[in-house]
């Protein structure tokens, strides 16, 4: 079953979601900011999407400048800041057979789908 990593107040995320229900697919909705993904389930998540950590970080968010920019982190904390703070994890991310994307453009969740 495909499964999307939502963030209802973020625009991208709610476009994504708008595809899936017209995708006509079954799908599983994750709402990360209160179902938050334990450190393990991040890890597991980035190997899907074939990413370091550091690439699912919004390095924009406040939350990160303040407390973690001018750090040196390890990959492990790095998701545990993730963890904490899960405003800090990128969306939507789509995940479908064991692989995953960032969802931003839809032209790309689209062949992903396929």
């Amino acid at each position: 079953m495909i499964q999307i990593y939502h963030n209802p107040r973020c625009g991208k995320s709610r476009t994504c979601l708008a595809f899936l229900d017209n995708s006509k697919q079954d799908y599983e909705i994750i709402q990360y900011l209160t179902d938050t993904p334990t450190h393990n389930e991040l890890k597991s998540l980035l190997e899907k999407l074939n990413l370091n950590p550091i690439q699912l970080v919004r390095t924009k968010e406040k939350v990160w400048i303040e407390n973690f920019k001018e750090k040196t982190l390890s990959d492990d904390q790095i998701i545990q800041a993730m963890v904490e703070n899960p405003i800090l994890i990128e969306r939507p991310i789509v995940v479908k057979d064991g692989k995953a994307i960032i969802g931003r453009d839809i032209d790309l969740v689209a062949s992903f789908l396929d």
